[in-house]
């Protein structure tokens, strides 16, 4: 496992001041015995420090003393011998900066070296279970951006977690019953009549799912099996099209996706809910648990007690939960046919109760943002924690331009442009790199001329060429006798200058950047950090020379650009972006 120098060196700054004080105590120095709570930052601007502390500022009213004084016993009985700083000076009203020293430094190319490809990774999260749920289209119609934007947010949020040490299952959720599938069959029904009889003589429901695809399964349709179909009771005929439908449109999704880099370790299929009696099962046990009545023939959940239950155990007072407009939800219609929302609480009970996984993570579109709460509840009412044990990432749209200008949002597909036509036009890292760089709370300006441009202004062309600019300085070096030396061997004194500082305190951080993405959840946190990286090492390379330096000097440069190109590859990889050695 990586060790994280960034927190390594936060801790031991803090560790430092500690002894001073009791040092300073116990010489008298200052007054014993106070339990001073203070942190340690790191500045904005590194110039007078890497790392500062309020520790002064904060015990001034326990010591009865001025920060500065604090601050100056304290550097009295500082000792920095064999630590990862060279000094500490004080600042301001009483703060105390420390400054990174050539231990820190040294460990830093160490790290890289040792941990090679699983530089970053941490035990944060061994021993539990996670299942991040993404994408989940329905499977009625061709995979469009936003669930483009949803498949790599999902994966490249389950690589994090799995750099830090979690067992993480990726599914996908077929929604192979209930009204969609319905309507699906009866699109494709009255196109496969219109092929027979004649578009003016068969209407198309005004409901129905307008697409190209929808006619070309139509056609497919009556190619295998001809005419003899139409005199067919309409209910065999129109089932009989759900399964056609579903059997041409679900391996073309998973076709897509792994075009897409995405495979997953299961395709759950909502019908297998049905089909086995689970959906009736946990329904049954909210009855047993009495959150459910009988109304107009339909079985309700008391969802609007269950949310205020919620709602009261996250903080909220009476008087601002009365204010919501809590509702009650149907779980089984008077017709006899359960809700997608009763087998949406049964499919998460299999994940939490049957299949035992500690955390299950959906990547969910902000449209969605309304059902979170309803859903937590109902696993609450199922006692099995839903409110913490369900998280959910709501992602915004994405905005689709070219050149900067607005693009139509429709291709053949009659909705959105498919993922099949969008990976057409722009290449799989770039698509993976743009969706992935954002925020999910932020919308994604996808620019479809930007994508392909071969510039520092397109973000993925910028890191790959990073790493390309690297690959080919060490093969041009290397081909005149050069070649990278092992970390023990280069001395990260004569690294001085603020740019190859800059470029090692970048490369220390990468494992502080992957504890922050799973912590929020945001794998567009390493993106960012990639590009951070790779501005880096282009200004470290505009400003140094490495062939005809002095030898010692030639051969740090060329191990710090062995290492930036290590982690860029590193980083690269684990959200599914390639790492070229030539561009």
């Amino acid at each position: 496992m990586t060790e994280n120098l960034i927190s390594a060196a936060r801790e031991q700054a803090a560790a430092l001041t500690r002894s001073a004080y009791e040092k300073a105590a116990a010489a008298g120095a200052l007054p014993a015995g106070a339990d001073i709570k203070a942190q340690v930052d790191i500045p904005k601007d590194t110039k007078n420090g890497d790392y500062a502390t309020s520790f002064a500022l904060a015990a001034a009213k326990a010591l009865g003393k001025a920060p500065r004084d604090i601050a100056q016993a304290l550097m009295d009985h500082m000792e920095l011998e064999g630590s990862y700083f060279d000094k500490v000076e004080m600042a301001g009203p009483g703060f105390l900066n420390f400054t990174l020293g050539r231990k820190w430094f040294a460990e830093t190319l160490n790290s890289v070296e040792e941990a090679g490809e699983t530089y970053g990774a941490s035990r944060e999260g061994k021993g539990k279970r996670v299942m991040v749920e993404f994408v989940s289209a329905n499977p009625t119609g061709p995979m469009h951006i936003g669930n483009a934007r949803g498949g790599v947010l999902g994966d490249a949020l389950a690589a994090v977690l799995e750099r830090l040490g979690y067992d993480v299952w990726r599914e996908f959720y077929v929604n192979d019953a209930g009204n969609q599938i319905h309507k699906f069959a009866v699109s494709i029904d009255a196109r496969y009549q219109q092929l027979i009889l004649g578009e003016d003589k068969v209407t198309f429901p005004e409901d129905g799912y307008q697409g190209e695809d929808i006619r070309e399964l139509a056609a497919a349709f009556r190619e295998q099996f001809g005419d003899e179909w139409l005199n067919k009771p309409e209910a065999e005929r129109q089932e009989a099209m759900a399964q056609f439908g579903l059997k041409n449109n679900i391996p073309r999704m998973q076709a897509d996706l792994k075009r897409y880099q995405i495979e997953y370790n299961e395709w759950f299929l909502e019908s297998s809910l049905h089909d086995s009696g689970y959906v009736a099962e946990t329904v049954g046990l909210l009855t047993e648990k009495d959150w459910t009545y009988e109304q107009d023939g339909a079985l309700w959940l008391k969802t609007a007690e269950l949310l205020r239950q919620k709602h009261l155990n996250e903080g909220k007072t009476p008087e601002q939960v009365e204010k919501l407009d809590l509702k009650d939800d149907v779980l089984r219609r008077s017709n006899g046919f359960y809700t997608y929302f009763a087998a949406d609480i049964a499919y998460h009970r299999n994940k939490l109760e049957k299949r035992g996984f500690d955390t299950a993570i959906n990547i969910w579109g902000a449209d969605h943002h309304g059902h979170v709460a309803r859903l937590q509840a109902a696993l609450d009412g199922l006692g099995l924690d839903g409110s913490h044990r369900l998280v959910i990432v709501l992602m915004q749209l994405v905005n689709l331009l070219r050149d900067g200008k607005p693009e139509r949002m429709s291709k053949r597909s009659g909705k959105a442009i498919a993922l099949h036509d969008l990976l057409d036009e722009v290449s799989v890292d770039a698509a993976r790199y743009f969706f992935n760089n954002s925020k999910p709370t932020s919308p994604v300006d996808f620019d479809l001329g930007l994508a392909v441009r071969e510039d520092s202004d397109n973000p993925v062309y910028y890191v790959q060429y990073a790493h390309a600019r690297i690959c080919s300085l060490l093969k041009r070096l290397g081909e005149e006798g050069m070649t990278v030396p092992a970390a023990a061997e280069v001395d990260v004194s004569l690294l001085t200058s603020p740019e190859e500082l800059g470029l090692l305190k970048a490369i220390a951080r990468f494992p502080e950047e992957l504890k922050l993405a799973g912590r929020d959840l945001d794998p567009s946190q390493v993106n960012r950090y990639l590009t951070q990286l790779a501005g880096e090492f282009h200004r470290f390379y505009t400003a140094h020379r490495i062939k005809g330096e002095e030898p010692a000097v030639a051969a740090a440069r060329l191990k710090l650009a062995d290492t930036t190109r290590s982690v860029l590859a590193n980083g690269l990889n684990l959200i599914g972006v390639a790492a070229p050695e030539k561009m």
